[in-house]
């Protein structure tokens, strides 16, 4: 399976700390090293990760974990970082084979959540979206928070920054075919500015998405130096071991 990781934000809120968010340090990895382990352990194999602000530098490091973990990652440049997250899925999803596995490159996941999620069927629909039912949990920037509603299926039917009503707070991971990218596509001729959101909601109108929830598993989105400084503190072990690089291996898929 193919993991397609969202790199190409500015990251204004940890610019502080870093000239580019999925660089930023965490236990002395990067983000997009972090993200790209915890997609081996799930059972990942190759991957696509699109690039923008700092792309050169991004690439580079893209290039070195490559190497040092044995994994292909073909970086794909975002013609316009500055457009919403739904450009850059449009972007690097053409360069996918379905189904495959679409994260943020500054969410961090417990190891089981992605193991789950890559398990997850798509015969009646098009994306799943993990999901935590704790709408209230202290990690969650609720400011900047995707939140969700779903119905008792599990089906999804609202999904946005600014829904009233909802259930779940979106945890930036999903398994998803290329129905995604025609949605988000579809929602800009519609004239949405083009977000994930926006593509996931018209896959929830024709109720094509549905949700994971991922009970008590331990997330974050590491998206200021607060978000970085718990990253640092509260990372489940099996996400960053102790032991050298060298002993990741990439799963037969």
């Amino acid at each position: 399976m193919r993991a397609l990781i969202l790199a190409a934000g500015f990251g204004s809120r940890l610019s502080e700390r870093s000239v580019s968010k999925p660089l930023a340090k965490v236990r002395g990895k990067s983000l997009i090293e972090l993200s790209i382990q915890q997609a081996i352990r799930a059972g990942v194999t190759s991957f696509t990760v699109v690039t923008g602000h700092q792309a050169a530098r991004l690439e580079q490091e893209l290039a070195q974990i490559a190497a040092k973990l044995a994994v292909p990652i073909a970086p794909v440049r975002a013609e316009d970082w500055s457009l919403p997250n739904g450009y850059s899925v449009m972007a690097g999803a053409q360069h996918c084979d379905a189904p495959f596995l679409l994260m943020m490159a500054d969410h961090i996941f417990a190891s089981d959540i992605l193991e789950r999620l890559i398990l997850q069927p798509l015969d009646n629909c098009d994306a799943v979206l993990a999901v935590d039912r704790r709408t209230t949990y202290p990690l969650i920037d609720a400011e900047d928070a995707t939140w969700v509603k779903s119905d008792a299926s599990g089906a999804i039917r609202a999904i946005g920054k600014t829904i009233t009503t909802y259930d779940a707070v979106d945890c930036g991971a999903f398994l998803a075919n290329q129905n995604l990218s025609a949605a988000i596509k579809q929602a800009i001729a519609q004239g949405k500015p083009g977000s994930l959101s926006d593509g996931m909601q018209m896959l929830a109108d024709q109720g094509r998405a549905r949700v994971m929830d991922i009970g008590e598993s331990w997330w974050l989105d590491v998206d200021d130096p607060a978000s970085q400084d718990l990253a640092e503190a509260q990372m489940p072990v099996d996400i960053a071991p102790v032991q050298a690089d060298a002993d990741y291996s990439v799963k037969a898929s």
